[in-house]
């Protein structure tokens, strides 16, 4: 989060309302990139995860560290937001996500009542990363609950 308040108070409610960082204006470009290279690297690692930095399924592969999607041989291009939901399902892989997880953890707390952003969403990843998106293998229904990202 950028911001030109700098009180502490501001920041700590940032922070517990969801926000990974807090950078206070002006700031110096040197340090948002250093800002920018840590949270990549935050992102590389998933939570609880193996220290492998590659997610691999069926024809599906997801290489964290260089932010690169496969379907076969073939390079597929997300947007960022396609590519934050992506990672947020493979570090979970297997569990269900209920939609307002997805909301909160994509899209930010202030957007859990807008359901349909996960679903054009998950459209769009299922167009790109489904032999047929109308039958998903990788990204799977919850009818009624969320998404699950089938592990194997």
């Amino acid at each position: 989060m950028i911001s030109a308040r700098g009180k502490e108070q501001d920041k700590i409610a940032a922070l517990d309302a969801g926000a990974d960082d807090y950078l206070t204006k002006p700031f110096d470009v040197g340090e948002l990139m250093a800002r920018l290279r840590v949270a990549l690297r935050h992102a590389a690692r998933p939570a609880g995860a193996a220290p492998d930095p590659v997610f691999a399924v069926g024809d599906l592969r997801v290489d964290l560290v260089k932010r690169q999607v496969f379907v076969g041989a073939r390079e597929v291009h997300l947007t960022p937001t396609e590519y934050k939901l992506l990672t947020l399902m493979i570090r979970h892989a297997g569990k269900v996500l209920t939609h307002r997880q997805l909301l909160k953890d994509v899209w930010g707390p202030n957007a859990v009542e807008h359901a349909h952003y996960v679903r054009v969403y998950m459209t769009q990843l299922r167009r790109k990363l489904e032999a047929d998106a109308t039958r998903p293998k990788y990204l799977l229904t919850e009818p009624g609950v969320g998404y699950r990202l089938r592990p194997e």
